[in-house]
This record gives structure tokens, sequence and C-alpha cells, in this order.
């Protein structure tokens, strides 16, 4: 569920938080959003969502303290690109995940054609033992045979 959250206007841009109908702090905000709540903050005058202009408010914050967890480089693309730089980032990351994925299930799936073969050369095995023992079993009789026909003859 997605927390709502209204920013008043005025000098002091104080957040409340419509499900525990109380005023917030953006550290507040950022702990719930590092525990994996959904949030929107809409401006209480319009109505305009400001949930983009909050998260940056955050980020800001936490480098002002110390706590840079985006790159510089990074940074500097979003502001030169906009949000493109963003989304060609998350392609980068993506393709990356796909190829290890890909690299994966091909290191698995030899495998597993492995399983098969040696499947495969059981039941080969198998008939061959099978064999085997039918010609046992027909082997002696034959040699009686020959002795007989050796005493006949």
């Amino acid at each position: 569920m997605v927390r709502l959250i209204k920013r008043y206007g005025g000098g002091s841009r104080k957040l409340y938080d419509t499900e525990e109908s109380r005023y917030v702090s953006l550290d507040e905000i950022a702990a719930w959003i590092r525990e994996g709540q959904e949030l929107r903050v809409v401006d209480s005058g319009g109505g305009e969502d400001v949930t983009s202009q909050t998260l940056a408010q955050i980020i800001y914050e936490d480098h002002k303290r110390g706590v840079a967890f985006l790159p510089t480089e990074f940074l500097h693309d979003v502001i030169r690109r906009g949000g493109r730089a963003i989304q060609e980032n998350v392609e980068r990351v993506q393709a990356g995940v796909d190829r290890l994925v890909r690299a994966s299930v091909e290191k698995i799936t030899p495998v597993s054609g492995m399983q098969e073969e040696l499947d495969l050369l059981r039941d080969r095995l198998a008939e061959l033992e099978a064999s085997l023992t039918q010609l046992e079993d027909h082997r002696p009789k034959r040699a009686k045979a020959r002795r007989r026909l050796r005493r006949a003859g």
C-alpha cells in the first residue's frame, strides 16, 4: 500500500503523514523507504505530486551529512541528461544481469544434458548386460550340443 504524505507550503514545508495523522520528518520518510515502504507526497494546496522533489531532498540531506551513496559521476550524468541518465544506467545494469543469467544457464544446460546422456548410457548398459546374460545362457547348450555331435560323429 502506498503511504500518502501531504506537504504543506510556507517556509517550513511541513510533511504530514495521513496514515498516522501526524507531522513527520524527512529522516522518518527516508527510514520508511529504506524499510520498503512506498509513498506518495502531494502538495496540500494544489494536489500536485511532489514525491520526486521530496526524494531528491532526502538524497541532498544525506549528502550534506556525508552519507554520499550516489557517485558524483552519476549525479553529473543525471543533471546533464536528466531522466535519460537514470534510464541508461538501469538498462546497463539490466543488460549485465541478463548476461549473468545467460552465462549461468549456459553452464547449467550441459549438466542437464549430461544427465540425459547418463540415463541413456545406463539403459544401454542394462540392454548389453541382458544380451550377455542371454548369450551365456545359450552358450552351455551349444557346447553340450557340440560335444554330443563329436561323440556321435
